[in-house]
This record gives structure tokens, C-alpha cells and sequence, in this order.
């Protein structure tokens, strides 16, 4: 059994691992971390795991080695800023790391406080992290002992993408992503703007030109095409639970076909089980993937203005955050990678 500790565990994407973890037949949860909820029943916040899940809140005092002795892997799902600590100690402690805020991710550790206007505090550590996207750097995350979990957007985004710029169909240049994220992505915390009254019926833009998770975007797309790629990026919020729908546009590179650009697609991501293609006129929606660690892809061509429009669907929760993260477990530790989140999508 993997003995786990999760930090943060009573936010969304925290509460997501736990579900997962407490079907998990590999995973044991040894503390659910929560300064809010401390010593309340973990079952009186999320009425959902009713009897399956025995457990309380309780504070970890992250300078308290001994939170970290029995350990063999630590979820940290805490706001950015908050893990940088948390993963110190627990790399310390010879204790592997999953961080699911957006501490490591990015290798720059100058760019991640020029966007987040936080000091880093962990710097050393950033040097060792995995960007933990599966299907792009599975080989690296199975030796890893600290992965950086991608972004909700960002995931949507790159597996997109990642063909086309590796093959060089696209041009580096240009790329506009229009993202549209359920109400879920902006967390737990009382927002003016994500009451009821005014998300319902209601759609908005937010973060023009200054989003935190384009520098994670452009840093990846950078490396897959070996070039400094800047993109548009404008995220949406919609009145929804969860899911994101990212629509992107590039200009084509090369003069193909709809089957050509298919063909392409197979040939990376045939043999991954998380990454649906779409065909013959289909596009993906939310719905086909909530509840759910699956992405799916679709696109066609605009041959009148040369550009291919490429649209992908996850569920920020899960292929966004929290599936992801047991996905990246489950190769760090050698299991099969669809243990514990193989679930289909719910429909309706």
C-alpha cells in the first residue's frame, strides 16, 4: 500500500483526490490536512463518501517530522504560494511529492514570481521537478520525485497542440486559445463574483493578457517547438460545475488534409487511453467528459484563411487536477496508470 497524506484536502481538487484515493486498491490515506476544518468528520463536509471514508481533519504542522515518517507520497493541493514549504519538507524527509498548485511548474523561477508576485522559497527544489502532463513526459515522471501537476487550462491546451508543433504542421507564432472553464476551476473560496446570482446565466472573460497560467503554457509549447513561443490566451468563466472546453486556433505550416493532420494525431496518441480523437465531423463537449481523466481532441481545417481550429474538452477536477494526479502516481510508483481513475464520463 502507498501510505499518503494529503494537504489542503477539503478544497475541490482536494476533495477529488480523496474520492479517488479511497477506491484506490494501492492508496492509504494516513492524514486529510485542513486548517479550516480541523478535527471535523472529513464525511460532515462532503456527505458524498458517507461511510466510505472514516477520517478527521487535522492541522499538519509542516515542521513536524513526524507527520512525514510513515509516509511514501504527499498530495499538496494547496493555493500557490502555500506549497513551497510543504514540498521542502517532505523532499527532506525522503517522502515523494505531487503538487498540485502551481509552485513548480514553472522552471523560471523569475517568471513564476513576475506572474504570481509571490518570493519563491523552494528554489533548489524546482531544479528536480517533473511537469507531470503523462502522455508528453511519462518517462521522466516514473523516476521523478517531486512532479509538478499541470494546470487545469494548460493541460487542455498542450496535449492539443503538442503534435503539431513537434511535427512543425503549425507555425509557433500566432497561436490563440479561448478557453471557457466551469465554475468549479475558481475554486472554494466566497467570490462576489461566483455567486449563484451572478454566474447563473452568465458568461464572462477574465484575466485578458495576464492570466497566471500563461507563462506554464508557453513554457511547455516552447519546448515542444523548439523555439520561444508566445500565445493569446483568454480564459472564460460559465455558469457550469466543471469541465473546460479550449477552442484554438494556429496557422497551418504545411498544406494537409483533415486525414494527414488525423493520421498525425494517431501516431502520438494512439496507445494513450486518457486521449480521445475525434473524427468524421465530431467535436468534443463537456459533457462527454465529466466525472471523467479522458481528454478529447477534435478540429478541422479553414482552408479560406489556412488556419486549423482545434477544439479539446476535459474535466478541470479530474484530467485538470486530481486524476491527473493519481495518474502521475501511479507511474511514480509503478502501477498500472489507469488504477483508480478509469472511470467513464456521466451522461447527462
Amino acid at each position: 500500500m502507498i501510505k499518503i497524506g494529503i494537504l489542503g484536502s477539503t478544497g475541490y481538487a482536494g476533495s477529488e483526490l480523496v474520492r479517488l484515493l479511497s477506491s484506490h486498491p494501492y492508496a492509504e490515506i494516513v492524514f486529510l490536512d485542513s486548517r479550516s476544518y480541523e478535527n471535523k468528520s472529513y464525511t460532515d463536509i462532503y456527505p458524498h463518501l458517507e461511510s466510505k471514508l472514516d477520517k478527521k481533519c487535522s492541522s499538519i504542522d509542516l515542521m513536524d517530522d513526524s507527520h512525514f515518517k510513515n509516509l511514501d507520497l504527499l498530495f499538496c493541493a494547496l493555493p500557490h504560494g502555500l506549497s513551497q514549504i510543504a514540498v521542502k519538507q517532505g523532499l527532506k524527509n525522503k517522502v515523494k511529492v505531487i503538487d498540485l498548485s502551481a509552485d513548480f511548474r514553472i522552471s523560471d523561477v523569475a517568471s513564476y514570481e513576475h506572474w504570481y508576485q509571490v518570493e519563491h522559497l523552494a528554489k533548489e527544489e524546482v531544479k528536480l521537478a517533473v511537469y507531470g502532463l503523462c502522455e508528453i513526459n511519462r518517462e521522466k515522471i516514473k523516476t521523478a520525485t517531486l512532479v509538478a501537476n499541470p494546470g487545469c487550462y494548460p493541460t487542455s491546451i498542450l496535449l492539443a497542440l503538442y503534435p503539431l508543433l513537434k511535427e512543425g504542421v503549425i507555425k509557433a507564432q500566432g497561436i490563440i486559445a479561448d478557453s471557457k472553464s466551469g465554475i468549479s476551476g475558481a475554486g472554494r473560496n466566497l467570490s462576489d463574483a461566483n455567486l449563484f446570482s451572478q454566474c447563473n446565466e452568465n458568461i464572462r472573460a477574465y484575466s485578458l493578457c495576464k492570466h497566471r497560467h500563461i507563462p506554464e503554457i508557453e513554457e511547455q509549447l516552447s519546448l515542444y517547438s523548439d523555439t520561444t513561443l508566445t500565445l493569446q490566451f483568454t480564459p472564460h468563466l460559465i455558469p457550469m460545475n466543471r469541465g473546460i472546453l479550449s477552442t484554438i486556433y494556429a496557422d497551418m505550416n504545411k498544406n494537409l488534409s483533415c486525414s494527414e493532420v488525423y493520421d498525425l494525431y494517431i501516431t502520438y496518441y494512439s496507445d494513450e487511453y486518457f486521449v480521445r480523437l475525434l473524427s468524421g465531423g465530431k467535436l468534443p463537449q463537456t459533457k462527454a467528459v465529466s466525472g471523467s481523466n479522458y481528454c478529447d481532441i477534435g478540429f478541422d481545417i479553414d482552408k479560406r484563411t489556412g488556419k486549423i481550429i482545434i477544439v479539446s474538452a476535459i474535466d478541470n477536477l479530474i484530467k485538470g487536477a486530481s486524476g491527473q494526479a493519481v495518474q502521475n502516481m501511479n507511474l511514480m510508483f509503478g502501477l498500472d496508470e489507469h488504477i483508480g481513475i478509469n472511470q467513464l464520463p456521466m451522461w447527462p
